[in-house]
């Protein structure tokens, strides 16, 4: 039975990694489409949302399965158990992806008049936070968990630089106002972004402590 189990925990993990991939891959198809206004890009990211759904129902069935026929205790619950949250994460990284491909599409019948290269930025970096969010659970990796975590002040930054550009735009020309307003959703979906890959690794780092950050200072600030 134990082998059993460590099968399915492995197949768990090549799963969470394959729908990393996915998502990752909706991002960037999600920063071409908004970058170069390409509206193929933008239809393949909003198609792939779809697929991220689908995988995210069946890790869920697999935890499920492992919890209810396995009855894990202690380390492998926690793993399972923060598996669980961190694919409602991705799942949602999905959506915004989508979401800012929508955007996208709703912009290629514009002239290409705002360039907004901090948006870039937040796209490489969320990106890249996914992506390592990912690897930390399945390496076991407390100091890239934290590394992510410590990225997203970064992401934070960044927004605030792009809503002072779209301002200086806006107040420049307000008749770029409309495509402005759309940069900056953009803005707050990659955002959005980056505190989901925050979410993931602080249950990465939950898998492996049995301590969950968030909680902690939760905890903390409730008992000043």
């Amino acid at each position: 039975m134990r082998n059993v189990f460590h099968e399915q925990l492995s197949k768990l993990n090549d799963m969470l990694v394959e729908m990393g991939a996915m998502v990752e891959k909706s991002i960037a198809r999600a920063t071409q489409a908004i970058i170069s206004y390409d509206r193929k890009k933008a239809k393949k990211a909003i198609k792939a949302d779809k697929d991220i759904d689908q995988i995210e129902k069946e890790i869920e069935s697999l935890c499920l399965q492992l919890l209810l026929r396995q009855q894990p205790v202690a380390r492998d619950l926690r793993l399972i158990s923060a598996a669980l949250k961190m694919i409602t994460d991705m799942e949602r990284i999905g959506d915004q992806a989508a979401d800012i491909s929508e955007i996208a599409r709703f912009l290629t019948d514009l002239p290409h008049v705002i360039e907004v290269k901090s948006i870039s930025l937040m796209a490489e970096l969320t990106s890249k936070m996914v992506t390592e969010s990912i690897d930390a659970f399945v390496k076991r990796d407390l100091d890239l968990a934290q590394k992510v975590i410590n990225d997203d002040d970064a992401i934070d930054d960044l927004f605030l630089k792009v809503k002072k550009d779209v301002i200086e735009i806006v107040q420049k020309d307000p008749s770029n106002g409309e495509q402005a307003i759309d940069l900056m959703m953009v803005a707050k979906y990659f955002e959005r972004i980056g505190d989901h890959a925050t979410n993931i690794a602080e249950w990465v780092v939950f898998s492996i402590t049995g301590r969950h950050i968030e909680y902690e200072a939760d905890i903390e600030v409730s008992g000043e």
